[in-house]
């Protein structure tokens, strides 16, 4: 290789040399003709194995590289002669290929560091816990109590490897927060440390928030599909997979889709249930449970046939009409209209906020709103007004739901 010194005073030459088994990079910095014992004083070219380069004046530099082959270079100018089929020439666009092959490579290197920083996160970080404990039971329930002592009320339980946020510890009591309970458990029940988040590691799954005050859940990923069920703002919802602009959820032991704009997704672990959650049972989502609240409000208003005032007198179809219009349901002002404007069930299956009605053989002549636990609230009569009553005081001709 040749060098012009005569005209080149303290000139720097960077090329990158893209190669088969890496990328190189030559820092040259060249003296004049007077001084041929500083010539390529800083010079540098790496990548795989050693090869020596001689300049003009007798110099030498080292040259670590995959490949072997003569490298010529002249002013700001730096390629290969091409003597293998691994070598790939680096012409007038060297630095502009350098600063590419640059900022390519440190954009690799961000995502691999952000991609191992997300898979060193702990479940407990994941999930949105600093402090996580999990309920260590293998059956029953562990009672969660409003001061710390087993004479204090129960204001809620926690089955099997339940999570919740430790925000007191005495020793023999934990105070928790789980899911929207906020109590006193013992601590000799629950798992912390590195058992704790093998546990929550089992257990942790995907959810969707609902961020609306209520969100249809559809039967089909359109919304001109069926309305499956009703639920409220901020009810958490198992994530079975997610599709463009819906999420299939599972809410009520049913399978349905919600649009993804008004859920948030997020990973979760399974919590503690409110006294009133146990009251209505497993899986019955807030809304029924709002609504059941709702209908007991009016309980002891009077009772008048055609009437439609929750709090001035209202007839049996009127007051189901009124209480589940106020959750997205439209229904007609009739009994026997009602049914066909739901889908029929077994008694067996009924859930707070379904509707059993009665009469006389086929014939529907009043309906009554299911509250669980074997009870309906129903405007009876003009001497009983709106009441509670056993759900099979009478035999059901029929019971149907409407979320």
């Amino acid at each position: 290789m040749s060098i012009n010194n005569k005209k080149i005073r303290k000139a720097s030459v960077i090329a990158a040399v893209t190669l088969a088994m890496g990328t190189m990079s030559v820092n040259a910095s060249v003296a004049d003709d007077n001084s041929k014992g500083k010539i390529l004083s800083d010079c540098a070219l790496t990548a795989g194995v050693s090869k020596d380069l001689s300049n003009v004046s007798g110099e030498s530099f080292k040259l670590t590289a995959g490949v072997t082959s003569a490298l010529s270079y002249a002013y700001n100018d730096v390629s290969i002669m091409t003597q293998s089929k691994d070598v790939v020439s680096a012409p007038e666009s060297s630095q502009a290929g350098a600063d590419a092959a640059s900022d390519t490579t440190q954009q690799d290197q961000a995502d691999e560091n952000t991609q191992q920083s997300e898979a060193v996160q702990t479940v407990a970080q994941q999930c949105g816990y600093t402090n996580l404990a999990m309920s260590n039971i293998s059956e029953g329930n562990l009672n969660i109590r409003e001061e710390a002592t087993t004479d204090s009320s129960v204001v809620g339980i926690m089955t099997k490897h339940n999570a919740c946020e430790i925000l007191e510890d005495d020793g023999e009591w934990l105070k928790i927060k789980s899911g929207k309970v906020t109590g006193y458990v013992n601590a000799s029940y629950i798992a912390t440390g590195d058992e704790a988040e093998a546990m929550a590691q089992e257990e942790m799954s995907t959810v969707a928030t609902v961020k609306t005050e209520t969100l249809r859940v559809r039967s089909d990923k359109s919304t001109d599909s069926s309305i499956v069920s009703l639920v409220g703002d901020s009810e958490k919802l198992t994530v079975n997979s997610v599709d463009g602009q819906w999420v299939e959820v599972t809410v009520d032991d049913e399978t349905g889709y919600v649009a993804s704009d008004f859920v948030e997704l997020s990973k979760s672990l399974p919590t503690a249930k409110t006294i009133t959650e146990v009251k209505y049972g497993d899986g019955v989502s807030d809304v029924r449970v709002s609504l059941v609240q709702y209908a007991l409000s009016f309980v002891g208003n009077r009772y008048v046939w055609g009437g439609t005032s929750l709090t001035n007198g209202v007839d049996c179809s009127g007051f189901t009409m009124q209480i589940l219009g106020k959750y997205g349901v439209s229904l007609p002002h009739s009994s026997s209209a009602q049914p066909g404007c739901g889908t029929i069930i077994n008694s067996s299956d009924a859930q707070p906020g379904d509707l059993f009605f009665y009469g006389s053989g086929s014939s529907i002549s009043h309906v009554a709103i299911y509250i669980g636990d074997g009870q309906i609230v129903h405007a009876s009569n003009s001497r009983d007004g709106i009441k509670v009553s056993n759900a099979y005081y009478r035999t059901p001709i029929c019971v149907a739901r409407y979320f």
